[in-house]
């Protein structure tokens, strides 16, 4: 069994805790937080013992699970991988390129390193990921994401692109390759926050794809879809059903003197999943990486270039101007 400790006893960190728990490959020897009371109460729930500094987990795991605000994900990142701890981290991996980097070159050969862009891990992404692999779909040629909710209460450190937009600019490279520029307006229409709340980012790919991502803490509605118009199918994934809707069409022969007939025949299919907790399968890779020394569907480079593209965003939405890759 691999002995887990999980760093922060936020919302996240909670249903690491949980899944830890749960999961019959994984010791969860601790969990830590400076807040006594909640880390005592969430330790007692999912029966693992409390700290209240991470660094007594150090002497008593073999992994570590960082579920803290963005901007303390560096130090205690780099204090795990010194004392040669995997990581898992959630995302965004830190609050900065140049610290990622750093990060990056911390991470050594015999350690897994993982970044928690859950989406990655679902099972409609998983279904696309495989059928585009296979040419199913056919060349594809635009892919857009919309999501939009309420904003939440948790989010105090950074803005709707790095905290929402991230997770469908991870997936949209996942699926469609390596962006080369990116040109994003936003704005921020809640006075309550520092940071934006609305954006549109759209992603110029090196293969000529383009990409757009719709984000908002605005919406009553909590919307998580993701669309792919390709050369054959147009496919519609929706992240919170786990289902993926696919369309396609063909012209047929008619007589011309018939005007109530369609030219076109449609053809619609709605493939529903097998329903799988993302965020289940996202520390089963994790720990399937660490026994079987292999990388992590979403591995800390993985994490660097969200983070790239993401700072970017807000750059050239800032100064107005699109923005290259580097």
């Amino acid at each position: 069994m691999i002995k887990i400790g999980v760093v922060g006893t936020g919302s996240m960190g909670k249903n690491h805790a949980r899944v830890c728990s749960e999961l019959d490959n994984v010791d969860l020897v601790g969990i830590a937080d400076f807040d006594k009371e909640t880390a005592k109460s969430v330790a007692d729930r999912v029966g693992t013992t409390a700290y209240y500094d991470y660094k007594e987990l150090m002497p008593i795991t073999d992994a570590v699970i960082i579920a803290t605000p963005t901007i303390t994900h560096y130090d205690i990142a780099k204090n795990f991988l010194n004392n040669g701890k995997h990581v898992l981290v959630e995302k965004p991996l830190c609050e900065n390129v140049d610290k990622a980097e750093r990060l990056l070159k911390k991470t050594e050969d015999n350690l897994v390193f993982a970044v928690g862009h859950i989406e990655r891990h679902n099972p409609a992404v998983g279904f696309i990921k495989e059928a585009m692999d296979n040419k199913r779909f056919g060349k594809l040629i635009t892919i857009a994401s919309k999501r939009v909710s309420k904003l939440p209460g948790r989010i105090k450190d950074v803005g709707v692109i790095f905290d929402f937009g991230v997770h469908d600019i991870d997936v949209m490279r996942y699926l469609g390759g390596e962006v080369e520029s990116v040109y994003a307006r936003a704005g921020r229409f809640n006075e309550n926050i520092d940071y934006e709340d609305h954006a549109n980012v759209t992603l110029n790919f090196e293969n000529s794809i383009c990409g757009i991502v719709e984000v908002n803490w605005l919406t009553p509605t909590k919307i998580r879809k993701l669309f792919l118009t390709c050369s054959e199918t147009f496919v519609e994934a929706d992240y919170i059903n786990q289902t993926v809707t696919l369309s396609s069409s063909s012209f047929k022969n008619i007589d011309e003197m018939d005007l109530f007939q369609v030219p076109i025949e449609y053809n619609t299919n709605q493939v529903v999943l097998e329903k799988r907790e993302p965020l289940k399968n996202e520390i089963q890779d994790f720990v399937n990486s660490i026994e079987n020394d292999k990388k992590p569907l979403v591995s800390c480079e993985d994490g660097l270039m969200a983070l790239k593209i993401v700072e970017a965003a807000t750059q050239s939405y800032k100064n107005r101007e699109e923005v290259k890759i580097l």
